[in-house]
């Protein structure tokens, strides 16, 4: 059997997007994949996150958010970046190691947008889960996958 491959989900500060794909990789594919996620900064955990992820049946509550340098001495065998931030400002990684992006919309972003318009709470939260089914329907595409996006 090969060897799990190592995957760190990058976003801008580890708080929703980066979760959700560490979260739903080691849910569906940890037999396969080792999943970490980090960002360029930390912002700490999403509340709405943890709720949507949760009613999909995957407890992310105890995750915490981790800055990319905590990654440094770990041999990955590709970066994904979620968000287009965190995409334009990747740090180098070592030739081995591929980098991918696969963008997701962000959540707080556009649940913020939809608050602003007199949306409710629910329909904010639709935003969320929105996203965590299209992360999802991503990682049930791995590790396969990663031959189309490879760019490195």
């Amino acid at each position: 059997m090969p060897e799990k491959l190592n995957l760190l989900f990058l976003c801008t500060g580890n708080s929703c997007r980066s979760q959700m794909a560490e979260a739903w990789t080691r849910h569906l594919k940890g037999d396969l994949i080792n999943a970490y996620s980090a960002g360029i900064e930390t912002h700490g955990l999403n509340p709405h996150a943890v709720r949507v992820m949760a009613e999909a049946g995957v407890d992310i509550s105890e995750h915490k958010s981790k800055h990319i340098n905590e990654f440094k001495d770990v041999k990955l065998d590709a970066v994904v970046t979620v968000c287009g931030h965190a995409h334009e400002t990747c740090p180098y990684f070592p030739a081995k190691c591929k980098v991918v992006h696969v963008g997701f919309d962000d959540p707080p972003k556009l649940a913020r947008e939809l608050a602003e318009q007199g949306g409710s709470e629910e329909e904010q939260l639709e935003c969320y889960r929105k996203v965590r089914d299209e992360i999802r329907a991503f990682i049930e595409t791995l590790p396969k996958s990663m031959a189309k996006y490879a760019s490195a």
